[in-house]
């Protein structure tokens, strides 16, 4: 937008404004083409909640939620981790069969696309499916209470092709705290520390989003392997539990990880998580509207509670957040634990997102905003996937080099 300023009585000319807008275009097509030559990883999605029904296919465009093959097509969402999510209160066999049947329904949304979905378990195979025009599909349990306290099914999820595991959900689990419920095992227990060597020797990731500071320092401290957290943003910024501080974001930093920036307005903006706390009745009634809406169906619940939070934000009841809130977490982070260290985890399809990005469509606007930042194309294309690839990389290697040693 051209505007018209008067500084010590000189106006500013047209011609002036005139060069900002062609430097503002020719920003706009760099960032077009770098978006696209990039292989652009998204490492939290919980748009499988959205197959359990059977009804939900990601071939088609969807007039709701965030993902969808087109939408993915167009923002160059390039490798995206289907989370298999069961609430924290689930547990025990039922909560295995529901993963399972989680897992399943993502090989076969797979299956159903061959031509566009391809399924992937390594950096390798993501680069391959990038080479043959194919969006890399991957899988990420998220809560440690899916494996029921058994390694056996912790490897049976990895021979289906899961590759991280966040260690507690939303409540602790048997093993493990969790950052959103009171502490009760001071950290991982033995056996979960056990866990965590275990999915060292498998190759999964060790996914520390949701747990709690103490269960973090326990993980860095077992782990072989550089640990990730798939969906967490920053806590000097959006002081939620579920973020990291910049303590923390430096430690993961030092032994290899990455903190890969949550999209949820819920943890990127201080102002809408105060407004939140002012007014629990707002949420309250969200809540029973959504139960109103969709029953038990957990995918329409997450869809639904994103679109009654944005009524209320145009209502005025809820502050608007916008998605350059995003680009501060980013640029913190950046700043706190190093360009090699950042990336993204948007959890789409299971929070309240940003203005401005709705969906996966919207992804081109996060590599414009950076290159604005003064980012150089190779940093940005560290933060869209590289860093990821990155730590998948040596996650396999630490993998490899365990598996090598003889068994005790």
């Amino acid at each position: 937008m051209l505007r018209t300023f008067l500084a010590a009585g000189i106006l500013v000319s047209a011609a002036a404004f005139l060069a900002a807008a062609v430097t503002a275009d020719d920003i706009s097509a760099r960032a077009k083409k770098l978006h696209f030559s990039s292989i652009v990883v998204d490492t939290h999605d919980d748009t499988t909640q959205r197959f359990r029904d059977g009804k939900f296919d990601l071939g088609p465009r969807n007039a709701a939620g965030s993902i969808d093959i087109p939408r993915m097509r167009e923002g160059n969402l390039s490798a995206i981790f289907f989370s298999i999510w069961i609430p924290s209160k689930i547990t025990g066999p039922e909560a295995v069969d529901r993963a399972l049947v989680q897992i399943d329904a993502v090989r076969e949304q797979v299956r159903k696309h061959p031509n566009d979905l391809v399924l992937a378990t390594t950096a390798a195979e993501i680069r391959e499916a990038r080479k043959q025009g194919k969006i890399a599909t991957l899988m990420g349990v998220e809560g440690g209470h899916m494996i029921n306290s058994d390694l056996g099914v912790l490897r049976s999820y990895a021979a289906l092709g899961v590759r991280y595991m966040t260690l507690t959900h939303s409540g602790n689990d048997e093993w493990a705290d969790s950052s959103t419920d009171k502490a009760v095992h001071n950290g991982l227990t033995d056996f979960g520390k056990e866990v965590v060597r275990e999915m060292n020797r498998l190759g999964m990731m060790v996914d520390i989003s949701h747990v709690s500071d103490k269960t973090f320092y326990d993980a860095l401290e077992v782990s072989k392997a550089p640990l990730i957290a798939s969906h967490s943003s920053c806590r000097a910024i959006c002081d939620a539990p579920r973020n990291m501080t910049d303590q923390m974001m430096k430690d993961l930093a030092a032994k290899g990880g990455v903190v890969q920036i949550n999209y949820h307005i819920g943890f990127l903006s201080q102002e809408f998580r105060n407004a939140e706390r002012a007014n629990p009745e707002l949420n309250k009634a969200i809540g029973l509207e959504v139960t109103k809406r969709c029953g038990e169906n957990e995918g329409c619940q997450l869809i639904e509670g994103d679109r009654l939070t944005r009524e209320y934000v145009e209502q005025g009841k809820f502050p608007r957040v916008d998605y350059t809130k995003i680009i501060e977490h980013i640029d913190h982070a950046v700043k706190v634990a190093g360009i090699d260290h950042v990336g993204l985890g948007s959890d789409f399809d299971g929070a309240n997102m940003p203005y401005g990005m709705e969906d996966a469509s919207k992804l081109p606007r996060i590599t414009e905003a950076l290159l604005q930042k003064g980012y150089s194309e190779g940093d940005v294309k560290k933060i869209l996937g590289e860093n990821t690839l990155r730590l998948m990389t040596d996650v396999e290697r630490v993998s490899g080099e365990l598996s090598a040693l003889p068994q005790k």
